[in-house]
């Protein structure tokens, strides 16, 4: 795998052993990225399921401030650190070990508040919602914030989850990315843009 956009474009990612670690795919990567392209640079991102933390390192890549990965292997901990190493990220990135949810929370807790947030959780088991729901109340997140859910396309989101709601969803092979944006207020229509046309990849 490799970083296919900015200031560390082509740079590989080190090559792994570990099993059950699922990289989100280059289109879908590169899809992703041309969609947000705006909003990452000066970012504070949040990679939950980060795997690899291909996405977060990605963003880092485009000029995103800082990212924070999060994922319940601790193999795949090992293996973020070990890209953040070889990428000379190491202090642009930190990790912790553990569920997306709590580790969510833990770092709420300290005031940690995030303008981009990807969730890659395994298909089939749940779990995206419940660590949408960790950011649903918004105390995590920054005015203008987009949250990015990766599921199957047998899969379904909630529309609105506390102050965010649904405002594109894009279909990849099986593969959907659903993108939220913060309503403007209490049961308020949202007044943010949508998300912007997808772009040529770079």
């Amino acid at each position: 795998m490799r970083i296919i956009g900015g200031t560390l474009k082509g740079r590989r990612l080190v090559d792994w052993e570990e099993s059950g670690i699922r990289p989100i795919r280059d289109l879908v990567r590169s899809a992703l990225f041309n969609i947000v392209a705006d909003f990452v640079p000066g970012a504070a991102c949040l990679d939950l399921f980060a795997g690899t933390g291909a996405v977060g390192l990605e963003a880092l890549s485009r000029g995103a401030t800082s990212c924070l990965f999060i994922d319940s292997s601790q193999a795949a901990c090992g293996l973020i650190r070990r890209n953040l190493d070889a990428l000379d990220l190491l202090d642009r990135g930190e990790v912790f070990h553990g569920d997306a949810a709590d580790g969510t929370e833990r770092f709420l807790a300290r005031g940690r508040r995030f303008d981009l947030v990807f969730i890659d959780p395994p298909y089939y088991q749940d779990l995206a919602p419940r660590a949408l729901s960790a950011l649903a109340d918004g105390r995590g997140l920054t005015d203008d914030p987009v949250v990015v859910v990766a599921s199957s396309k047998r899969e379904t989101m909630d529309e609105r989850l506390g102050v965010l709601r649904v405002i594109e969803q894009r279909r990849y092979g099986d593969n959907i990315l659903w993108f939220y944006r913060r309503q403007s207020g209490s049961g308020e229509e949202s007044t943010t843009a949508e998300m912007p046309e997808q772009r040529e990849a770079q």
